[in-house]
C-alpha cells in the first residue's frame, strides 16, 4: 500500500508541474507579456487596413521593439484606422519621417508594427502623427487576386 500512495503522489507532482509549464508557455510565447517603461510618448499613424493587429501589439524598429500598440480607432469620415502607439523615451531620437507598415511574424504569424527610420533631423515627438504608412497585405486577398486573374489569362 505504501509503493502506491508513492506513485500516486509522484503523478500529483508531475501533473502539477505539466500544467505550470502550459501555463508559462501560454503567457511568455506570446509577446503579450511584454512591458515599455514609463516614460513614454504616443504617436499615431492612419492605415485603409490593419488586418488583424491587436493592441498591445508590438512596435519594432529592425527587430527591435521599441514600443507598444495603445488603441486603434475608426475615422468615422475618412474611414482610416488611426493606430495609436506609445515608445518608450529611450527610443526619442526617431526621426519625424520616418514609416509604419503592418507587418507579420513568420508566415502566419502575429502583426506588428515595423517602423523605418527616416532621414530627418527633428524626432517625433508626443502627439506627432507618422504619414508614410504602409497597410497590411492580407494573404486571403492575395491568393483571390491570384486565382481570379490566372483565371481570365487562360479564357482568352
Amino acid at each position: 500500500m505504501r509503493a502506491n500512495y508513492k506513485v500516486e503522489l509522484t503523478s500529483g507532482i508531475f501533473l502539477l508541474m505539466g500544467i505550470a509549464a502550459l501555463l508559462w508557455l501560454a503567457t511568455e510565447a506570446t509577446d503579450y507579456g511584454m512591458q515599455v517603461g514609463d516614460d513614454t510618448y504616443m504617436v499615431s499613424a492612419r492605415f485603409s487596413n490593419v488586418a488583424d493587429l491587436k493592441d498591445r501589439a508590438p512596435v519594432k524598429i529592425g527587430g527591435v521593439t521599441v514600443g507598444l500598440v495603445e488603441r486603434i480607432t475608426l475615422d468615422p469620415v475618412a474611414f482610416d484606422a488611426i493606430v495609436e502607439m506609445r515608445i518608450d523615451r529611450r527610443y526619442s531620437d526617431i526621426p519625424s519621417d520616418s514609416g509604419a507598415s503592418i507587418l507579420t511574424s513568420g508566415v502566419l504569424g502575429d502583426r506588428y508594427i515595423g517602423l523605418e527610420p527616416g532621414g530627418a533631423l527633428e524626432p517625433l515627438a508626443d502627439g506627432d502623427e507618422i504619414f508614410v504608412t504602409q497597410s497590411a497585405v492580407v494573404l486571403e486577398t492575395l491568393i483571390s487576386k491570384y486565382l481570379f486573374n490566372s483565371d481570365k489569362e487562360e479564357k482568352e
